[in-house]
Formats: structure tokens, sequence, C-alpha cells
């Protein structure tokens, strides 16, 4: 196409010894937008200029710089990336931008209202680019579909970027020439999008007049309508500072409630009742947008923690996780911390560890009991019901102790012949009461003997197989309890 007779470029001219005019892409009131090729890095760009007229305006000029330098400290992926600045010999000022392929969402506005999931997908991302902005002391002051610029991906997801920080505000205060721009500017921003502040004074905005126009954004990609129509400004102006928005249901039955009221509350006339940053607003939206949108907003909400800004952000943990990663039952380690499955094993593992400790506690605690049990004196009868147990008897000094004398295990008896047994006579430690004559036919009761001191040539004695060990003890002629060696 032939470049218009006020564009400061034509088609096929060289600039800066290395950018290519190809084609115009857009001529607006104050400037003009080329598609370019960079003859040394064989790649598109983007140049923009300001027409020949405005150079002596120099509310134009300031804001032309206004938006290069915005635009170079913003990092992030959401907004269009300037690589160049330079001035052409006329003196008109440029900028090379990243070339984007795509359309602004009055395009896509063109077709009606679009999903909820998209819709809200768009504007969250749009908070990502405001959020970094906000924490660099910047409001954008000019949102609004024309400035929402949209492209595929190589992954054929859509992406969007912000586009003209020209009438942008910064640091909290206008620079010189900002006042100046203020001054002679009748009203700055598009009109439809403008919070009541803004309306009143464009020097008095602040982050909030943003969130203002994104809630009017995300209204009117639900509705393909904007909340306020009037037919002359004055008339808009009134609107917006004292009548309040159409209900979004009367246009989208559809709509959840919560989407409903989320929308509203960034229209609410006094700022101080809107969401207080963008990260409230991305939190709000977040249970609307598809899968990717809770990674959109734990970036929005890492971007605002880093600069100190946490008001509200104490809903969603940080985290980083990857954008299709929060499908329900399913997480990576990269984004809450840990895998499901990863939680499932590391509480298995917790409950057989504390179950191995409980297992191993119990044997030394049995083994020790059991210990206790087998060197105890037996001086003590079983206590019958409504008996009260004999008091123990002191040991004599010149008896050895069950305690100091070690018990051994008594010989095994050879079977018995066929008849009636005869009675054997039991064997006793040195010392020990004699026991009453066991009955014919029954096996006699061990009991523990003193053995002497294991010598080098003697081996120790074999343990007895346990055998009639319920119960494990034995009632002597005196009543006293003994407990069978040979059971334990």
């Amino acid at each position: 196409m032939n470049a218009p007779v006020n564009a400061p470029v034509k088609e096929g001219e060289i600039l800066a010894g290395k950018y290519r005019v190809d084609r115009i892409l857009g001529v607006g009131g104050m400037g003009v937008v080329v598609a370019a090729h960079h003859i040394h890095l064989d790649d598109k760009v983007a140049i923009k200029f300001l027409l020949p007229e405005m150079l002596q305006n120099t509310e134009a000029v300031a804001r032309f710089a206004r938006e290069a330098r915005a635009a170079v400290r913003i990092k992030s992926e959401h907004v269009a990336r300037v690589t160049d600045v330079g001035t052409l010999e006329n003196g008109a000022p440029y900028m090379v931008m990243e070339y984007l392929d795509g359309g602004d969402l009055t395009t896509w506005l063109k077709r009606g209202g679009m999903g909820v999931e998209q819709a809200v997908d768009f504007v969250l991302q749009a908070c990502e680019a405001i959020a970094e902005a906000h924490t660099l002391g910047i409001v954008h002051r000019d949102l609004k579909p024309a400035n929402l610029f949209v492209i595929r991906l190589a992954d054929g997801t859509f992406s969007v970027k912000v586009l003209d920080f020209g009438i942008s505000k910064v640091g909290g205060g206008l620079s010189a020439a900002g006042s100046e721009m203020t001054r002679t500017s009748a009203m700055m921003g598009s009109p439809l999008y403008m919070s009541p502040e803004q309306m009143q004074s464009a020097k008095d905005v602040d982050a909030r007049s943003d969130i203002w126009a994104l809630g009017i954004i995300l209204y009117e990609l639900l509705t393909a309508e904007s909340p306020f129509v009037a037919d002359t400004i004055p008339e808009l102006v009134v609107k917006i500072l004292s009548q309040p928005p159409p209900p979004i249901r009367n246009k989208r039955p559809d709509l959840p409630p919560a989407l409903e009221s989320a929308i509203l509350k960034c229209l609410e006339k006094d700022r101080a009742n809107r969401y207080q940053s963008v990260g409230e607003l991305a939190l709000a939206l977040v249970e609307f947008g598809p899968r990717r949108a809770k990674a959109s907003v734990e970036r929005i909400s890492g971007i605002l923690r880093v600069a100190g800004i946490s008001q509200g952000l104490n809903a969603l943990p940080p985290s980083s996780e990857g954008p299709e990663s929060e499908a329900p039952g399913r997480g990576t380690a990269a984004s809450w911390g840990k895998t499901t499955a990863g939680a499932k094993s590391n509480r298995t593992a917790v409950f057989l560890g504390a179950t191995g400790i409980l297992i191993f506690v119990t044997a030394v605690v049995v083994k020790k009991l059991g210990a206790a049990d087998a060197t105890a004196p037996s001086a003590t009868a079983p206590v019958s019901a409504g008996v009260a147990p004999e008091p123990q008897k002191p040991a004599e000094p010149d008896r050895p102790s069950a305690s100091s004398t070690p018990a051994v295990a008594p010989i095994p008896e050879p079977p018995a012949a066929t008849g009636a047994p005869a009675a054997k006579p039991v064997a006793q430690a040195p010392g020990a009461r004699p026991h009453a004559p066991v009955p014919s036919g029954k096996k006699p009761p061990a009991v523990p003997a003193p053995a002497p001191k294991p010598t080098a040539a003697q081996p120790p004695a074999a343990p007895a197989p346990k055998k009639n060990c319920d119960p494990n003890y034995y009632l002597d002629a005196q009543g006293e309890k003994h407990f069978k060696p040979e059971c334990f």
C-alpha cells in the first residue's frame, strides 16, 4: 500500500542504516506505525513515529518519550518490548518495538461477547503487565480494548500485550513535561474507560484508576457493550460520576454471581471501596479463568510481594506453578511444593517409620519385663478374691537369693516306663526349703537351683525346650510362687 502523504517515511526507505520500511500498519492522530525489517538480524520489527505536524506539539513529543521510557522499564512478557529509539533527519523521534502479528480486542468485540474463561484470561494477562507497571510507580491511565493486543503463540495459546503507555503517570507524580500535558489537554484518556477521579483530575489518579478500567474492559468483553453509554461527553461524565452500571446479568444471565460482584467492585465510585491492587482483583477472578489462570495469578502475587505490596494477597500461597498444572486433584512439584502422589508417599513413609519405632520400643519393653520376671524373687502367692496376700519374708543372710543366683534348666527326664511311674526326688538348691512329695504319675515341679559358675572347660547349658508353660509358675508346699525356668 502507498504511504499517506503526511507519513514521515516511505516504503522501502532505509532508516538508521539497518531498518527497511516494508508497509504502513496504521496512522493515528499523532503518529504512524510501520512494519520494517532489520537488515542485519533478518527479523521483523515495528517502528512508531510522530507525524511531522506534531513535532511542534510539546505535549505530543513528551508523551512519545514517556511511552518509550515506560515500556523499556517494564520487562513483562505482556508488554510490547521497545528495543531501540532514535530521531529521523527531520527531527521526528521514533521507537523500534517487537513486531506483533494479531489484533487488538476491539477486533474481538466485533464478534460479540466472549466466553467467561476467555475474557477472564485476557484480563488476567493484562493484570500481569499492569502489576509490574504499578510496582515501578507507573499508572497506565489509558487501558482500553484498543490497547490490549492479542497474538497467538507457537503452542496455539493467545497472549495479551499491553500497548501505549504514552499518558502514563510515573513515580507517583508528573514530571515538568507531564504537568504541561495535564494543563494543555482537556481530557487525558478514553472517556468510556476513565475512572470518576480521572474525570475530575488527571493528576489525582493512582493504581485504582487502572483497576476501574480493567473492570470496564471485562464488562465489555462479556456483554459486547460498555456499562456507560451516552450521546455526549458531558452526559457520559454525569453517568460515570453518579449512576451505577447496569446489572451485567440482565445481559448475560449465565454469569456466576461472584463474577458479577467482582466486576461491580472494580466499578465502585469511591476508589477506597474498589480492589486496592490488581493482585486482589486477580484473586477474585482466578476461579472463573482457564486452568492456566492460577499460574497467572501467582505471578501477579509474586510481583507485588517482591515490591512489598502484600495487601489482600494472603489467600494464595507463593509458588512457581506451571500454566497447565492446576487440574483438580493434580499438581506438580514446582507448583504447590509437592505432587499429590508425593504427598501420599511421604505420609506412607512417616506411617511406616512410626510403626517401626513403636514395634522396636514394644519389643524392648517386653524384653525388659520378661527379664525382670525371670530374676525377681518369687515370694508372693496369687491373690484370690477377698484374700489378702501374705507378707513377703525377708531373705536370710546366708541364703542366696533368686536374683543373685542364676537359674539353670533341669536335666530333661527320661520318658516314663509303662505303668505307674514312681515318684522321683527333686533336686533342691542348698539351703532351700524341702518340697512336698510329688504324687506318683505327676511330673515334679522344677525348682530354680544354684549352679556353679561356668568355667572355661564347662560349656554353657543348653536351654530346655519350652513346655507346660500355661501357667508359667507353680506353688510349693508353703504356697509360695515359683516361675518355671524352662518357660523363659
